[in-house]
Parts: C-alpha cells; structure tokens; sequence
C-alpha cells in the first residue's frame, strides 16, 4: 500500500456546506491537553503532517483536514476558491467534531485561514476558543513574498479551471515543491506522493482557482494581520530560515510587532519544516503549546 492510500485510510469524509471533506481525527493516547487543529498549505494537503501527528496526539487529540479544493477532499471546479469559505470549513469541522476549545498550528496558506479564524474570534463569532497558536512558514506579510515562477504564472491566468491537457504535470509540480525544500533535498517517494493527492478529483486542473488566496490576501491584509497580532492568546512562530517564499525576514518582522513572541530559528530549512525537519517541529510546537 502506497503512502496516499495509508494516509486516506486513517481519516474519513465529512459532509461541511454539502460538500465532502477529508478529515484525520487522532484521539490522545492519554487526554491531558486541549485538542489541537492543524491547517495546511497550497498546494498540498493535511498529508504534510503525517510525520509529526502520531507523536503530538500523545497527550492531546489532533485533528487535521483537507480544505476544499486541496488533498483528498472535494474539488469543485465551478466555484471562485475564498479564504472566508475556506475558515467556514475549519470552523464546521471543528464543530461536526464536537471541538469547543482549540490550539492551532497553521502552515502557509494555513496561516491566512488561521488569521480570518482569529479575527472572528476576536468579533465573538468563531464557534471555538483559540487557546494557544502557532505559526509556521507562510506569507504573514505578502508584499514580503517572494512568489515562486509558478505561482505567478498561475495568477496571470484567468479564474478558471484548466482542461486536463494543458495544466500543469507531475513532473512540472514537483519540479517547482522540490525547489523550496532546503537544504535536505526531497525524496521522490514525499513528491509523487504530493502529486497523487493534488491530482486526485484532476485538482490541478484548479490551481489557477485555488491560489486566489493571494489576491485576497492584498486586499484584506490590515484585517489579518490584525488577528495574528492582537488576538490574546499566546502566539510562537517555527520558521524555516531557507524557504525562499515566505522569507525569514517575515518572522522576525512579527516579532518586532508583537515583542516577546517566541521564535524558534529551523537553521537550512525551506518551505516545509514539517516535512524537512520534523523532530525540530515537534519539538517548537510542544515548546509552545505547554
């Protein structure tokens, strides 16, 4: 059995707006701790949590997910992809599962969601209490992005989805996720696995739909980084020092922002600490969360 389908057979769908999610709820082994949601990124998918899962559900339940339009989860090509729906899902996940109270730890993409999770927090209408927060590499600031060719490209194109013919193949995808690893190189075997779930339900064909995140995160960037900032609860960050997106300088600009917050320094990482160096993760995200 391949990696994609061990990881599908552990989670299952879950109907949230009519629509089909994927979704990973590992009970703790021994219950100490609040639950704890992780979010994942564009393009991937919850998987790139697999190898930090197991051992942060020793004393807490985690439950991750795929968001609509990513992973194993329903990808729609007729629908404009938003932020907005995007936190609606984390919070109809959260409560499906009966999760009234929460720590958080986002990634990319992730930790714009969080941020719009944060902000209706903030306004008393997100249906879960945010306990304790942890960010990993992601746009905080986008003008600081350093957006990928890719990625560009991407934008440049029209919100609409690609026929098969034309949109992007494994080996143009995992070209462009093995070129913001760091320094440890990623295994052929972690990037087929990436495509096989980005081209489930022919997802790539809706890259162009799914990245307008972006855009949205130009227009409404005074509202989320306001979230990120100023809500109460504690906030670390765990911050790959040679992803070439979300530079460094993006963390170290947050904690100026915010003094005092701790930041832990993943020395030759890139884009995905999870996946690059997830002993250091673990170890940040315990850090912060106890």
């Amino acid at each position: 059995m391949g990696l994609v389908e061990e990881w599908e057979d552990r989670g299952r769908l879950l109907e949230v707006g009519g629509r089909r999610v994927f979704v990973l709820d590992v009970p703790a082994d021994v219950e100490r701790r609040e639950p704890l949601l992780l979010l994942h990124g564009f393009p991937s998918s919850s998987f790139d949590w697999r190898h930090v899962i197991d051992a942060l559900a020793r004393d807490r339940r985690v439950v991750t997910f795929d968001f609509l339009g990513f992973g194993l989860s329903e990808k729609p090509a007729d629908i404009r992809y938003s932020l907005f729906d995007q936190a609606g899902v984390a919070g109809e996940v959260a409560h499906s599962l009966g999760i009234d109270r929460a720590a958080v730890v986002s990634h990319d993409m992730g930790d714009s969601i969080a941020a719009e999770l944060y902000a209706r927090s903030i306004e008393g209408t997100l249906s879960f209490e945010v306990t304790r927060r942890v960010l990993t590499n992601g746009s905080i600031y986008i003008q600081m992005a350093q957006l990928s060719p890719g990625q560009q490209m991407l934008l440049a194109m029209n919100d609409e989805a690609l026929p098969v013919e034309i949109a992007p193949t494994e080996e143009t995808f995992s070209a462009s996720i093995a070129s913001i690893f760091g320094e440890t190189p990623a295994d052929p075997e972690e990037l087929h696995a990436q495509w096989e779930l980005l081209a489930r339900h022919d997802g790539q064909t809706i890259l162009p739909r799914t990245i307008r995140y972006i855009e949205e995160r130009r227009i409404h960037e005074d509202r989320w980084i306001s979230a990120l900032r100023d809500h109460p609860s504690p906030i670390s960050l765990a911050w790959g020092d040679r992803d070439p997106i979300a530079v460094y300088a993006m963390a170290e600009r947050f904690v100026s922002e915010r003094p005092g917050t701790p930041l832990v320094r993943l020395e030759g990482v890139g884009h995905f600490p999870m996946i690059e160096a997830p002993g250091a993760v673990f170890d940040a995200i315990e850090q912060a969360l106890s």
